[in-house]
């Protein structure tokens, strides 16, 4: 094997992005939960292949090479829509156009973001049909890619529409910077009145790896386009003369491939584990896959390892509606205290839990609390575990 590090860079790369999977399931963000997805399953396409044709070129898998080539087809436009989806959804919360985010908006952003993710690329792969001159080609090491008869109907069905989505996706990443820079002062207050459920840690990641993978996904485009035009376009005489002989399989070894075309190939190879590693930079650090490595960590010694693991007793690990009754109750039993802090209570709120869960719960328990229903221990156990906590900041 000429590369042993394709098939594990393949599927370390498809790992670490899934790694990242929980925080954004909860999150519920079907853009990045959609390039997560596309990332990881043509990384392991990807691992596959290089496996499968390892120093050979022979015809096997036909069926295998079918379904992974339009999965690579979709993968061109899949990634520009989901970085697009993700600015978009960042400019309107930063533009301050609407005051909140109400239900029926993120269930329509939701929507559109799944046509955008899913739908147009099932698209593209029913329209690379148009152009597609022969079955796939096989190359030496890399396994079995898609093909596209370079024409003008190519140029625009199959290589413009991703151009198009990440020249977008620059301007909305414009815009978006625009509204930060306008807001920096109070941004943190912005995000929680506009009830995202978006910690501005979280806004600015997300930002970050949308604007990295928009100017990558525009180079690389861009250059595509390039090398095949100053090629030249082929003649589009009729249907059936592009799809002639469409059944054929090309196989390219590698002493067969002009060198310089060669380094190509393996520079776009090399693109879509670089991709999956940028989303790991920017997520796997974060709180939230921090406390989700601890916790399958802890799962693999107790279940695995049978190792008796003390689980650590956090105000973190408390439920929500418990957060927020214990607000309400310290309202109820120091009114002085708070009406003396009324400014650094939210963010006591903010920061034990997202408020576009706390306001729902709060809204629940508003008016069912008294007096009395602070003797439970429960509650008292919550309350000392919160004054705890807010004292270092707060100042009680």
């Amino acid at each position: 094997m000429r590369h042993p590090e394709f098939p594990i860079l393949s599927f370390v790369s498809a790992a670490l992005a899934l790694i990242c999977l929980p925080s954004h399931v909860r999150a519920r963000s079907v853009s990045t939960l959609a390039l997560i997805g596309w990332l990881s399953v043509a990384n392991i396409a990807k691992g596959i292949n290089s496996i499968i044709w390892a120093n050979n070129v022979v015809i096997r898998d036909q069926v295998w090479c079918d379904i992974v080539t339009k999965i690579f087809a979709g993968l061109t436009i899949a990634v520009p829509a989901a970085a697009m989806c993700i600015l978009r959804h960042l400019e309107h919360i930063a533009s301050a156009r609407h005051v909140m985010t109400t239900r029926d908006d993120r269930r329509r952003r939701q929507i559109f973001e799944a046509v955008m993710c899913f739908g147009l690329p099932i698209l593209l792969m029913a329209l690379h049909y148009i152009v597609q001159g022969h079955r796939f080609d096989i190359f030496e090491d890399i396994g079995c890619m898609p093909t596209v008869y370079f024409s003008w109907a190519a140029l625009f069905l199959i290589y413009l529409p991703p151009l198009v989505l990440s020249s977008f996706s620059l301007v909305l990443a414009i815009m978006t910077l625009r509204h930060f820079l306008r807001h920096r002062i109070n941004f943190a207050t912005h995000l929680r009145n506009s009830q995202s459920g978006m910690s501005p840690n979280r806004y600015f990641r997300l930002m970050a790896l949308s604007i990295v993978t928009v100017c990558w996904d525009t180079s690389i485009n861009s250059w595509v386009i390039w090398a095949n035009v100053s090629l030249g376009f082929r003649p589009w005489i009729s249907w059936a003369d592009v799809h002639s002989h469409f059944s054929r399989i090309l196989q390219f070894p590698t002493f067969l491939i002009p060198a310089r075309n060669l380094k190509i190939f393996i520079f776009q190879w090399y693109l879509l584990p670089i991709s999956a590693l940028l989303f790991f930079v920017f997520f796997g650090f974060g709180g939230e896959s921090q406390s989700d490595f601890k916790a399958a960590f802890n799962w693999f010694r107790r279940t695995i390892l049978r190792q008796k693991v003390q689980e650590p007793s956090t105000f973190a690990g408390l439920p929500t509606y418990r957060f927020v009754v214990v607000y309400d109750l310290f309202l109820v039993l120091h009114p002085a205290k708070f009406r003396s802090t009324l400014a650094l209570a939210p963010q006591m709120l903010a920061l034990d839990c997202p408020p576009s869960q706390a306001t729902t719960t709060k809204n629940r328990w508003i008016g069912m609390l008294s007096p009395s229903r602070c003797q439970s221990p429960q509650n008292m156990s919550c309350l000392e575990m919160v004054l705890v906590r807010a004292a270092p900041t707060l100042k009680w």
